[in-house]
């Protein structure tokens, strides 16, 4: 236990709240604007009730940690939450996570996570270490869930990136490490599982050296491998730790074993050579020759974490408990909600405050739909647990109650204009029709959707304007088959599902132009637009999917028509005519056009645009796009050859090919609607004991054959409706 402390205490003192991320462009450096922020800041400085309450603020937000705990699929990183919250005694007993107990893990709260042994919503809790505050969100390592690892990643200030001794990096943990970097967050990495056989620690950390480019060094070394796993010795302190008792509970220190002097002497010299070069302060003392005394090299790791300039390798088993583990009140209120869930109460929101104090009552405003909202109720969260607080200041993660917002969403106290930065979203790459099998049950089966788009900003619901039917899309199989278990589970709703379908696109490859003249009359005020231009292709790199330019001299089509031509535009790339997919990456310019005095309206120009867009789409020669993914198998060697030639008959383009072993691992980029029903085909072809992960990877254009016999198979499902 007290080992777990020890290492707590190591691993949370690299993190400190961070001062607020806004956009440069969003913030007003006038003297003007900086004069009104300064009697804002005295506004709400006065606020505060005296002195005494901000300096009790900023004394506990320097004792606050907000951190995350992040890794590839079964990982280890819920068990390591688990034994977090019970060495800090916010649980008082452990639970596993597959629920083999009747119970499972504290943050695997739904029922559905307990079954399957995996998380499927970040869940946060908080917990209290030697007078300091940890707030902890454990994520998903599915990469059909990776937005709940990027809206986790949004508001943290620190993260832990979980890495398996014997599976070493893996293609979830290359993408996590990537958001991570994105959000620019300090990380230290945790190698978990020491205890497994096949446990090798010293490969795993020269594998995140090679392929996520981790400038690191191992702070601790292992005693004993595997089954014969007893402890730790600590590189910065030069002190042993051995486990003892049934869960490891008690922990002895000690010198460092006789028979590990020399390794332990050759890691910790490379540990701090490692640090040296991105640390000038060590880096002196180290070419002095000077002697690096424990403090010296502690506070030398915490500066170069902080920097991001280095990542602190630590070791353990969290299954066996062996385990070595920015803003001011004073300011104007600013706080991110980062997710939404529907309580038992209403809307939950989840709220991180970078700047100010938000209380129970008080009025907030949502700078992105500009409404006023009071605070009803205001919680702290503990996994599906609450805790109701009166107010919650700078660096807190919390959660309110009643407020009406979207996920990203920014919240002020009135008196400031910022608008905090978005995270990124993934576009959805998988489709379903779905439909409640009972008539009755149509009015929850749309609010089960209505909550489920709200919650999941990768979770889209649209409907197919030919069949009618209701399609949901996610990023992948699982994501799916989560949802339609939900509706069945929460709403008791027994939904029809379609067969999965990818979500292909349309897109041209050359310019074309157009010139449709949309006339009507039937009596009465007819029907008048005319519309000339060209359409092209983006080039390639552009950030947007879809441009509309205006490039009329002069009042031939008056001014107030051309938003209905751009809407007519738009509303025709929903759907191409190759397959009906949406058409993107063009760029649309008007060039002339004409009008009638009397005749022209905006449905006529938004007809003459759609009409316009059919006409000149062919002679663009457009292609259809087709999702590709990156999939990384991992199988025993002697089953290679079956394995790539069945990615050849996929399609699949082998890019990389390595040995671990007595295993193979093999990345390859292969079109997702080859992909159905892999699992089973990779376990029959390898009796089991083969495995893949796989994650959206980028659109790409279709071989020809493929591309007529979507085509095909389109228009005769077209004729038989």
């Amino acid at each position: 236990m007290a080992m777990t402390r020890r290492s707590a205490s190591h691993l949370l003192s690299a993190f400190r709240p961070f001062s607020l991320l806004l956009q440069p462009h969003l913030v007003d450096s006038s003297p003007a604007a900086a004069s009104a922020r300064r009697a804002m800041s005295s506004a709400s400085a006065l606020r505060a009730r005296d002195e005494k309450d901000v300096a009790r603020w900023r004394e506990s937000m320097g004792r606050m940690r907000n951190i995350g705990i992040s890794a590839h699929i079964d990982s280890g990183k819920t068990t390591l939450t688990e034994r977090v919250l019970y060495y800090t005694g916010r649980i008082h007993e452990i639970h596993e996570v597959r629920g083999r107990d009747g119970v499972g893990a504290k943050m695997d709260s739904m029922d559905l996570e307990r079954e399957k042994g995996i998380t499927i919503q970040s869940a946060a809790t908080y917990c209290t270490w030697k007078d300091y505050q940890i707030n902890i969100i454990d994520t998903p390592g599915h990469v059909d869930f990776t937005i709940e690892v990027e809206r986790a990643l949004r508001v943290l200030d620190g993260a832990i990136l979980v890495l398996c001794s014997v599976g070493g990096v893996q293609s979830q943990s290359i993408t996590v490490d990537r958001q991570m970097r994105r959000y620019e967050i300090p990380r230290v990495a945790f190698i978990n599982k020491l205890d497994r056989m096949g446990a090798d620690p010293w490969k795993v950390l020269n594998q995140a050296r090679s392929k996520l480019r981790h400038h690191n060094a191992a702070v601790q070394v292992p005693i004993g491998l595997e089954e014969e796993f007893e402890g730790l010795v600590d590189l910065v302190e030069m002190k042993a730790y051995k486990f003892e008792g049934s869960s490891g509970q008690n922990v002895t220190a000690s010198d460092v074993p006789l028979n590990m002097e020399d390794l332990v002497t050759e890691k910790r010299r490379e540990l701090i050579e490692v640090v040296s070069e991105v640390d000038d302060q060590l880096a002196e003392a180290f070419l002095n020759d000077e002697p690096i005394t424990a403090n010296q090299l502690k506070a030398a790791i915490r500066r170069a974490t902080v920097a991001r300039k280095f990542i602190p390798v630590y070791m353990g088993s969290a299954f066996k408990n062996k385990v070595l583990l920015a803003g001011t009140p004073a300011e104007p209120l600013v706080a991110l909600a980062f997710k939404l869930e529907e309580g038992r109460f209403g809307q939950l929101t989840y709220l991180r405050i970078y700047d100010g104090v938000i209380r129970k009552g008080d009025f907030i405003y949502n700078v992105n739909t500009g409404k006023k909202i009071k605070v009803p109720r205001l919680v702290r969260m503990h996994s599906n647990e609450m805790e109701d607080i009166q107010e919650a200041y700078a660096g807190q993660i919390v959660a309110v109650f009643g407020v009406d917002c979207a996920s990203g969403d920014t919240f002020t106290d009135g008196t400031v204009k910022y608008t905090m930065t978005s995270m990124n979203v993934p576009e959805p790459v998988m489709s379903l029709a779905v439909s409640p099998i009972s008539k009755d049950s149509g009015g929850q089966f749309s609010k089960a959707l209505n909550r489920f788009q709200k919650e999941d900003p990768t979770f889209r619901v649209g409907l197919d304007a030919e069949s009618g039917q209701t399609i949901i899309s996610g990023m992948g199989e699982l994501h799916l088959d989560i949802y339609v278990e939900r509706i069945k589970r929460e709403y008791k709703v027994d939904a029809k599902v379609g067969k999965p379908r990818v979500n292909f696109r349309e897109t041209i490859t050359q310019r074309a132009e157009f010139d449709y003249l949309h006339k009507k009359q039937s009596g009465g005020q007819g029907q008048y637009g005319r519309v000339c231009g060209y359409i092209e292709p983006l080039p390639s790199g552009s950030d947007g999917k879809f441009e509309f330019d205006n490039m009329i001299i002069g009042q031939a089509i008056p001014s107030n028509f051309i938003p209905a031509i751009e809407k007519g535009f738009k509303e025709a790339c929903n759907s191409g005519s190759l397959i009906g997919h949406p058409v993107e990456n063009l760029r649309i310019v008007l060039t002339d056009g004409a009008s009638h005095q009397v005749d022209s309206s905006e449905l006529a120009f938004k007809l003459a645009a759609i009409y316009a867009f059919r006409q000149c789409y062919t002679s663009a020669k457009p292609v259809i796009l087709e999702p590709v993914m990156k999939v990384e198998l991992k199988f025993p060697t002697e089953f290679q050859g079956t394995v790539t030639g069945d990615m050849n008959k996929r399609k699949g383009i082998i890019v990389g090919n390595e040995q671990e072993g007595d295993d193979t691992i093999v990345v390859c980029h292969v079109p997702l609607n080859n992909m159905f029903g892999y699992a089973t085909a990779i376990r029959s072809a390898t009796q089991g004991k083969g495995e893949f992960t796989m994650e959206y990877l980028e659109h790409n254009v279709v071989s020809q054959d493929v591309q007529m016999q979507l085509v095909t198979s389109y228009q005769a499902a077209k004729g038989t409706e």
